[in-house]
């Protein structure tokens, strides 16, 4: 696959605001939103096979996550997301055939296949392992946030994220209301996907943009096109580079929708039209940035088609090689649990 480094040789492509960004990572954000979409796509597959007990989606959310994912530094910035991000735990370095071991629940998994699906964990990364109740992940992100500032390390950020959902918990607002009060260095990324598995934000709050409870709380709140991939990216980035400068936090709402059902287990027919599904899909992220990325310039027809056809090529090696993968041992069930020896008495 050709990747283009200058400027684009022809005469008919068409400029757009990239907000810095090289024609390579450009072309990185893009591969991150076609793995997302086919790793996602595997897990559907893999759980009506019966092979995996459980999948969850993320159709829509592409842009946010792979904007998202170009801002955070790695060896740096520590990610503790919420489980629709495999797109930006794709974009800050999570392999395919991590994403695979998780699903399987294999001994070589990070979390020794103990986890829930798409609850992936890699400290080299900077990925905190989370819960899958909504909005815990806020309290444990700030007390991240609150270690980097008690230990002074400048220059490092805490990019936390959440569903439309997590804003009716209390765990949200106490996070926010103490990261702001200690002006820690992190942000809030709201993926406002429009629905609370089956409840929809009408039913959630009268003030639907939700960016607009930061000036509450004393802190920035910013709203972006969550279906537009360079906007997300400049919207995190220059959040994230505040709270490491010391600005303090964040509260950043990307506007997106949840295009599948809530998870493998949730039939989204009982509770919104297809009509309405098939009216949201016409702003689909994926082909609008390939769309981007080939109006510019930057890929031609046939460089996409090639990526595309390499995804789906590693995707296919991962779930070969997880799949064959042994599982944990019995004996292996108090490892890594308790301090001090496996016993839960001690």
């Amino acid at each position: 696959m050709s990747v283009h480094n200058d400027a684009p040789s022809s005469a008919k492509a068409k400029a757009f605001e990239r907000h810095g960004l090289s024609d390579a990572q450009l072309i990185a954000m893009f591969r991150i939103m076609l793995a997302q979409r086919v790793l996602e796509n595997r897990g559907f597959q893999l759980n009506r096979q019966g092979k995996i007990p459980f999948a969850s989606a993320s159709e829509g959310h592409e842009a946010v996550q792979a904007g998202a994912a170009m801002a955070f530094e790695r060896g740096k910035d520590i990610l503790v997301p919420y489980y629709r991000d495999l797109g930006l735990e794709l974009g800050i370095g999570l392999t395919p055939y991590e994403v695979l071991l998780s699903l399987f629940a294999r001994a070589a998994d990070h979390s020794a296949g103990r986890q829930f699906p798409h609850h992936y964990a890699n400290r080299t990364l900077g990925l905190h392992t989370i819960s899958s109740v909504i909005a815990a992940q806020l309290p444990h992100a700030v007390g991240a946030a609150y270690a980097l500032q008690y230990r002074k390390e400048r220059g490092r950020a805490v990019l936390v994220t959440f569903g439309d959902g997590a804003t009716s918990e209390g765990e949200w607002h106490e996070s926010i209301n103490f990261a702001a009060v200690h002006a820690l260095p992190i942000v809030f990324l709201c993926e406002n996907n429009e629905w609370a598995i089956s409840t929809p934000l009408s039913k959630q709050t009268a003030q639907p943009d939700l960016y607009k409870r930061a000036e509450g709380y004393g802190i920035p709140g910013v709203m972006v096109d969550g279906m537009d991939a360079i906007a997300c990216y400049a919207a995190v980035k220059e959040a994230m580079d505040r709270a490491r400068c010391g600005g303090g936090p964040t509260l950043v709402e990307a506007k997106c929708y949840r295009f599948l059902s809530h998870t493998t287990d949730d039939d989204d027919r009982t509770y919104r039209s297809r009509e309405e599904v098939v009216e949201r899909r016409k702003s689909d992220p994926v082909p609008r940035f390939e769309a981007l990325l080939a109006e510019g310039g930057i890929l031609t027809a046939e460089d996409a088609q090639a990526l595309k056809r390499s995804i789906l090529d590693e995707a296919n090696q991962a779930t070969d090689r997880a799949e064959s993968m042994p599982y944990p041992l019995p004996q292996d069930l108090y490892d890594n649990v308790y301090a001090d020896g496996w016993q839960p008495w001690r």
